[in-house]
């Protein structure tokens, strides 16, 4: 109707969320998602312990890995209608390694503004604490499952001169590094798990050492893997700072953690979910 206010869009944030820790949270993505008109989250059993915990009440929807081309355009309906979304994933930042960057990309193309709340992240967390040179590096994320891709991709990275980093999954821990000892060579590498939780477990050494460490161990948890470049840094003796072997571990959805898990600063449980957390 004449003289009423133009329609403005909404804008759509992604939102980095703890690996683990729950104190890694940052006052900005907690205001961002008290104040969105809607969490679009790909797990939202796991995001509304999450909210839960911080006492957020804002609605929630799915964002599913296996939906996302159906459901992304259904958001970008609602924030060109008006409304601010804000888009998690279990842990770490939506479109890496997660579902996101279809909805990002889509949003973009709409002409909405895409707006990036950062935090942790577990690859960048291990290789500020790995040793290796991170001047400059290549996240691959997850590597192909096939055996045969899977190589393929490491010989594609064999001459690469900046630090890899990679995650992988628990089962498939010791056959990655083997193949990686195999394809890359014998390189300094660090592996983390449980980063950020209270049962951390950082590695640090060579890729054989790693493997000999892990081979036959049976372990719960994504995990992150840094490797140096070809012709890298100086190798280091192998350093363990894991706690003992009967600590109890935890499954872990991303390269980090569950968000139930307790608290590596304070030793302390995290309250339990809300009636309506899952």
């Amino acid at each position: 109707m004449p003289g009423d206010a133009p329609h403005t869009p909404g804008r759509l944030f992604v939102v980095s969320t703890p690996i683990g820790n729950l104190e890694d949270i940052t006052l900005r993505a907690l205001r961002v998602l008290r104040e969105a008109d809607l969490i679009a989250a790909e797990d939202t059993r796991h995001t509304r312990k999450l909210l839960a915990h911080f006492d957020i009440h804002t609605p929630l929807t799915g964002f599913y890995q296996h939906r996302q081309f159906r459901q992304a355009p259904e958001l970008v309906s609602r924030m060109l209608d008006g409304a601010n979304l804000a888009l998690v994933t279990d842990a770490g930042t939506p479109g890496i390694s997660d579902p996101g960057a279809v909805l990002v990309r889509l949003a973009i193309e709409a002409g909405l503004q895409a707006t990036p709340v950062p935090g942790p992240a577990a690859a960048i967390a291990l290789l500020s604490v790995s040793g290796l040179d991170s001047h400059a590096f290549v996240f691959e994320g997850f590597l192909p499952i096939k055996p045969g891709r899977k190589r393929r991709v490491l010989e594609g990275l064999a001459r690469e001169k900046r630090t890899l980093i990679f995650y992988e999954s628990p089962h498939r821990l010791a056959k990655t590094l083997a193949l990686m000892l195999e394809v890359l060579g014998d390189r300094p590498a660090a592996v983390g798990r449980e980063l950020t939780k209270v049962f951390e477990e950082i590695t640090r050494g060579t890729l054989s050492a790693a493997y000999e460490r892990y081979r036959d161990k049976t372990i719960k948890g994504e995990l992150t893997i840094a490797v140096a470049g070809f012709a890298g840094a100086p190798r280091a003796e192998f350093a363990d700072e894991a706690p003992p072997d009967d600590t109890p571990d935890d499954d872990a959805c991303e390269p980090g953690a569950s968000v139930d898990d307790e608290d590596p600063v304070s030793g302390q449980p995290d309250p339990p979910p809300s009636p309506a957390a899952r």
